[in-house]
């Protein structure tokens, strides 16, 4: 195909097996360098419960005052609480690689707490966010606890109708707004995965649900379901919105790394297969830190609380990461396709500008 990589300059020079040849060399000592920060901290944990539960709940109970004086109002704490939602499933997530806490019980406690609020199911969702990691990048296993995106020659493989339905799917109003809606609502809610094994993250989803329906009927009764669904629907609304779309930047950015299980690195694929979103100090607490993805995904057992010093402490992982910025970061919503012979992210406009070249 004609597409030219948008490279940088240290990887122009370069073509793909030799640039990654390079990555792995001198970041071969990797493990050495995330060793001192894989571990929980109790007293940081607990700082950060406290302060983002005791900010969400002292804003929730302050939009139940300002329910009956200035709707505006509320809905604009609800947008300030949404981004502490963030935080708290951020937590919740750390509790599903058992990174946050010092013990099991206490990160399936607090994950499941937080959960109540997410309305993502702490162990269901945590079984198939580690699935994407074991095979993150991995061109084979795009089904479970990933954004589903399609190869160049996947899409030129469908029917016009497939093509069709694929486009809607990848389209700035499903992705972003109903998407998220539907996630949170619908698809964590219903045991999706047919997989033998998963028995026991089906029976924690049920009862994630039921423990749901208790814990609202409960708010309801105690506050009223009309200002409960005024109240919270917003906050979740927004919070699943800012989750896909962080979730979204951090795997479908370009540069990128993806590849098929044969030819499937685990260390190139942390560190170009996920992108640094580099946002304000601010920006960062909301986010639970999580821009500092690629180490993440190269040490999922470093608490959020350490990704910051982890990754100050060794400069040397920015040379290779596909650094985001929050503003150049909504070029990310136009990328649609993975082009396998470019090795780069397309857009529609790409793929179709070059069939037309090639007519």
């Amino acid at each position: 195909m004609k597409y030219q990589p948008l490279a940088s300059s240290a990887e122009a020079s370069l073509s793909g097996k030799e640039y990654y040849s390079d990555l792995k060399q001198e970041l071969k000592n990797w493990k050495e360098w995330v060793k001192p920060y894989a571990f929980p901290n109790r007293g940081k944990a607990i700082f950060q419960i406290l302060n983002t539960f005791l900010p969400f709940i002292a804003i929730f109970s302050l939009m139940y005052f300002t329910y009956h004086h200035s709707l505006l109002l509320t809905l604009a704490l609800a947008l300030v609480n949404s981004l502490l939602m963030v935080r708290i499933f951020i937590i919740q997530h750390d509790c599903g690689h058992q990174s946050f806490l010092g013990s099991r019980r206490d990160n399936n406690t607090m994950g499941f707490i937080c959960s109540l609020f997410t309305f993502i199911p702490f162990k269901y969702w945590a079984r198939t966010h580690n699935h994407h990691h074991a095979h993150n990048a991995q061109l084979d296993s795009r089904n479970i606890g990933d954004i589903t995106i399609l190869t160049v020659r996947e899409y030129e493989a469908l029917s016009l109708w497939g093509k069709w339905r694929y486009r809607i799917y990848r389209s700035l109003p499903v992705m972003f707004f109903i998407g998220p809606i539907y996630y949170i609502f619908v698809h964590n809610r219903l045991p999706l995965i047919k997989i033998k094994g998963w028995e026991k993250e089906k029976r924690a989803l049920m009862w994630c649900n039921v423990s749901l329906v208790l814990f609202y009927v409960f708010l309801g009764v105690l506050i009223g379901y009309k200002k409960l669904l005024i109240i919270y629907l917003p906050i979740i609304i927004t919070f699943a919105i800012v989750a896909i779309w962080v979730f979204y930047i951090q795997h479908q950015h370009d540069p990128n790394y993806k590849e098929w299980k044969p030819d499937w690195d685990f260390l190139t694929a942390a560190i170009k297969g996920s992108s640094y979103y580099k946002l304000s100090k601010l920006g960062h607490w909301f986010t639970g830190n999580i821009g500092y993805h690629h180490i993440h995904h190269l040490a999922p057992k470093v608490p959020f609380y350490h990704l910051p010093k982890c990754h100050h402490h060794h400069p040397i992982f920015d040379k290779y990461v596909t650094t985001l910025s929050f503003w150049n970061s909504f070029k990310c919503a136009f990328h649609k396709l993975w082009d396998e012979e470019a090795h780069r992210m397309i857009t529609f406009r790409d793929y179709y500008r070059d069939r037309r070249g090639m007519a």
